[in-house]
C-alpha cells in the first residue's frame, strides 16, 4: 500500500476525528498508531480525552506526546493519526516554542515516507480575537494548515459529521 498524507480539518465537534480514525484504519496494513497530543489540563479536558479513548476503543495503539511529532512518527511502521494539531500548537506555544520551530517539526514529518493523517481545527472563520496570544494561535494555525494541506495527498473538510474531499 502506497503511503499517504491526509488532513481532516473542521470546526470543533464537527466529526473530523471520527472520520480521520475511519480513514486511518482503512489505510493501515496493521494496527495504526494514535498519536494523542492533548495534555491533561483540567477535569473537563480529562473527560474529553476519555471520550476519545472510548471512541477509538482498542483499534489503535495510543502514544501520548504533547510536543514532539517527528521522533515518535519516524519510528512507526504503521499508519499514524495525529490527534490533534490544534492542541499541539497550543502546547508548543504554552511551552515557549514559536512558529519557526513548529514549521520545522511539521516539515520533517511531512517529508517522511509514512502514512500520516492529521486532524486540525479550522479556526479561520471566526472574528479576530481581542488578545495577542489568541491572535498568534490563529495566525500559526492558519499558516501551518496551508503548509500541511499543500503537502498532503488528500484534504477533507468536515462539517456535521460529513467529510468532503477538497483535495
Amino acid at each position: 500500500m502506497k503511503t499517504k498524507k491526509a488532513l481532516f480539518i473542521g470546526g470543533i465537534k464537527s466529526g473530523k476525528s471520527l472520520n480521520a480514525e475511519i480513514y486511518t484504519l482503512k489505510h493501515s496494513l496493521q494496527k495504526p498508531i494514535y498519536l494523542a497530543t492533548t495534555e491533561f489540563i483540567d477535569d473537563e479536558m480529562q473527560k474529553r480525552i476519555e471520550a476519545h479513548k472510548l471512541q477509538r476503543d482498542a483499534q489503535f495503539e495510543t502514544l501520548e506526546e504533547p510536543l514532539k511529532l517527528y521522533e515518535p512518527i519516524s519510528k512507526q511502521k504503521s499508519a499514524v493519526l495525529v490527534e490533534c494539531l490544534s492542541m499541539w500548537i497550543n502546547n508548543m506555544l504554552y511551552h515557549g516554542f514559536g512558529f519557526a520551530e513548529m514549521k520545522k517539526e511539521l516539515e520533517a514529518v511531512l517529508a517522511l515516507d509514512k502514512t500520516v493523517v492529521f486532524v486540525l481545527n479550522d479556526v479561520g472563520c471566526g472574528i479576530i480575537p481581542d488578545n495577542a496570544l489568541a491572535r498568534e494561535f490563529i495566525d500559526i494555525s492558519g499558516k501551518l494548515s496551508q503548509l500541511i494541506a499543500s503537502s498532503c495527498d488528500e484534504v477533507y473538510h468536515t462539517i456535521a459529521g460529513i467529510s468532503t474531499r477538497i483535495k
